[in-house]
């Protein structure tokens, strides 16, 4: 698990089951996209996206009005997927993009220097994009993770 910002933290699945760690990092919500793990203490929300499929409209939505509304509330986050790869950097992209203002393209580069796994896939990178009105294309992920190995 790896902080992006103060309220925001991207990991994998495993770091949902301990709840020592979450407890030690003051987790006090999760957006889940692997499975859902449920803690005392801790709000919840999983969202069965595909981890090699594009992501639908409605829970990028979703998702995203979850982790707003649990920054609004002062709660620390923590995105987690599978692997803490694909699906949790897309969705903290997407909460950099909307409490920061950035672009996904600079949202990514955020993620990246924090948490250097991070690789969205293509299909996802596009959701998002679209979702979004943006038109960078995959490739300039592709390089920019070729920098940043």
């Amino acid at each position: 698990m790896d902080e992006i910002r103060p309220w925001l933290y991207i990991g994998k699945y495993r770091d949902t089951l301990d709840k020592n760690y979450l407890d030690f990092k003051s987790i006090k919500a999760m957006l889940q996209l692997a499975d859902l793990v449920e803690q005392k203490g801790i709000n919840s929300l999983f969202l069965p996206v595909p981890d090699l499929g594009s992501t639908s409209p409605a829970f990028i939505r979703q998702g995203v009005e979850f982790i707003l509304a649990e920054k609004e509330k002062g709660n620390k986050i923590l995105v987690a997927c599978g692997a803490g790869m694909n699906r949790s950097t897309a969705f903290c992209m997407a909460a950099l993009k909307e409490v920061e203002g950035l672009s996904l393209l600079e949202a990514f580069k955020e993620i990246k220097r924090r948490h250097p796994e991070s690789m969205p896939h293509e299909p996802v990178w596009e959701s998002f994009c679209k979702y979004y009105n943006e038109t960078t294309p995959y490739l300039d992920i592709m390089r920019l993770s070729a920098q940043n190995p």
